[in-house]
């Protein structure tokens, strides 16, 4: 009788005392072993059990089966977006160098010509220069001379450096369809290459290492158990944009330039720079952290060979008259840095990588920046992504890069004719055109799922749509249906740094302690379901099923 009411109160109490399993259970737990058994020791202070919950969130991340929930992952934490700052391509303040060569880990090496790696098709090259030396000076004189252009003119940039971007692109198309045109029947991956015009190149990532702000110091003073941390380095995160005039791009990576085990070679050094982006005159933004190499999941021509950019920025006449040619020149280097950086870290999230898991083999590009007439030529590597605050010292690998200075294609162009054409700055550009790609012998995508590796692959019809949609709308950055949270002015002084009001009722949300932009991506009712579109007979389900990864 008294088992009975147990029973009746408590059913779950039933299955386990019924049940067969349990004795053998018993039985496993009573065995003895050889050597004794103990439970992990964990450390149980803040900093490792705030450790303990991020490397949690790593690996559910990494267990991501396709691309787009991994994006949509790594923006889960914010409903808004992340503070991000802002590394566009062409917008490059005075001694940029530092910042963003330790925003992206990169060792930058200048050259006077091409690394050693690209001895191998010498030959062919010189080959390839004298065959199209006269339809390349044809090509320039013609975009130069007998074109009278028209173009949409904004007001973004200056007029000036709006015509010499536009002649630069008219060239670079000429060359590029020269050049290919000659190489088609002898390379194949030039035959079975991609070319894209003004793709939309985006990166996002962490920085570690970076002195905390001001608020977050404020933040850290106001309880006793963080005062210990008030000045510990904390994460940026980063978005890089950028828009390249011509990009080519092929099935299979190009080889290393330099053996992936050279990554962490100490010689390979990149300068510290730990302060607030605004010193150096960067700044941030609201919004949603994005990768995208200039096409959508599941393309087959997924890696990229070249990616030609402008230079016009440099024209601009207050940063010739107030900087130089030496801070011209690391203008360039930024840029490239930045350009080759973002366009294979967003190639290697297509490949189920992510600022929080880092490549297990290196990429690499060839970036080109001219206005025409100057040719600045770089050749990168990729051998790290992983760069967030737990990894930043721990982590040795960088990445490098090689650059030349401008050099120029040709003199002057004189009764139609092209003066001085250099035929060694068309040679070291045909040879990243004879850099031949190669399959690699082992896992591309390692952290993507074997059957289900991008949204386009999973079966479930409503799963995928909604996937798909929702993906879409977040790489759109499209502002939300509201505004975002913001303390006015008036609200700082009398009520936050002066406390003369202190009779109003508090409903502000930072009168509350509430910060509205920890709210989670997934935090928000789903789209209503009207009576009428409910399932047959009868459903209690008011609102559409979400399908948002579980991290």
């Amino acid at each position: 009788m008294y088992l009975n009411r147990v029973h009746r109160t408590f059913p779950k109490l039933k299955k386990i005392i019924t049940r067969p399993q349990s004795q053998a259970a018993l039985a496993e737990q009573n065995e003895y072993t050889e050597t004794p058994e103990y439970p992990p020791i964990l450390d149980m202070s803040l900093k490792a059990r705030k450790l303990r919950e991020r490397e949690a969130l790593y690996q559910k991340i990494k267990e991501i089966n396709t691309v787009e929930e991994k994006q949509l992952a790594l923006n889960m934490p914010r409903y808004y977006g992340w503070k991000c700052v802002m590394l566009n391509e062409t917008q490059i303040p005075y001694n940029a160098m530092p910042l963003v060569q330790y925003y992206t880990r990169s060792h930058f090496i200048p050259v006077d010509k091409l690394p050693d790696y690209y001895n191998e098709t010498d030959e062919a090259a010189n080959v390839v220069v004298q065959e199209i030396k006269a339809l390349v000076e044809e090509a320039i004189v013609i975009e130069n001379e007998g074109i009278d252009r028209d173009f949409p003119v904004t007001n973004e940039s200056p007029i000036e450096t709006q015509k010499e971007n536009a002649l630069a692109k008219s060239i670079v198309k000429q060359i590029n369809r020269i050049i290919t045109n000659n190489l088609t029947d002898k390379l194949d991956h030039i035959l079975s290459s991609q070319v894209d015009i003004d793709p939309r190149h985006e990166a996002f990532w962490f920085v570690g290492g970076v002195d905390p702000p001001l608020e977050v110091q404020y933040w850290r003073k106001q309880y006793k158990w963080l005062r210990n941390t008030i000045n510990d380095p904390i994460d940026r995160p980063v978005q890089y944009i950028g828009t390249p005039m011509l990009t080519l791009r092929g099935k299979l990576p190009l080889k290393p330039i330099i053996p992936y085990s050279e990554a962490e070679n100490p010689e390979f050094k990149v300068p510290q720079f730990t302060h607030r982006p605004k010193t150096a005159g960067y700044f941030e933004k609201h919004r949603h952290g994005t990768n995208i190499p200039g096409y959508w999941p599941g393309d087959f021509d997924e890696f990229g060979l070249i990616s030609y950019h402008g230079r016009g920025h440099i024209r601009k006449e207050a940063r010739q008259q107030s900087f130089g040619e030496q801070d011209n020149l690391e203008a360039l280097h930024c840029q490239a840095l930045k350009a080759s950086f973002g366009w294979l870290l967003a190639q290697a999230n297509y490949q189920g990588f992510t600022t929080y898991n880092d490549l297990i083999y290196p990429l690499v590009t060839q970036t080109v920046i001219t206005n025409g007439q100057l040719w600045s030529l770089y050749a990168y590597q990729l051998n790290t992504i992983e760069m967030h605050n737990d990894k930043f010292d721990s982590n040795p690998k960088n990445n490098v890069c090689f650059g030349t200075k401008p050099l120029k294609l040709y003199d002057t162009i004189e009764n139609g004719k092209v003066q001085g054409l250099n035929e060694d700055v068309l040679k070291m550009l045909v040879k990243f055109y004879l850099n031949t790609p190669e399959e690699r012998d082992h896992a591309m995508k390692p952290y993507l799922g074997k059957e289900e590796q991008v949204v386009a692959d999973i079966e479930d019809d409503n799963r995928r749509s909604w996937l798909e949609s929702r993906y879409k709308h977040l790489v759109s950055n499209r502002p939300k249906h509201l505004l975002l949270p913001e303390v006015y002015l008036w609200e700082k002084i009398y009520k936050i740094k002066f406390n003369t009001r202190f009779f109003e009722a508090k409903r502000r949300p930072f009168e509350k302690d509430i910060n509205p932009f920890n709210r989670r991506l997934d935090d928000h009712l789903p789209p209503y379901i009207p009576k009428v579109l409910r399932q047959y007979p009868k459903s209690r389900k008011k609102f559409e099923t979400t399908y948002y990864p579980k991290v």
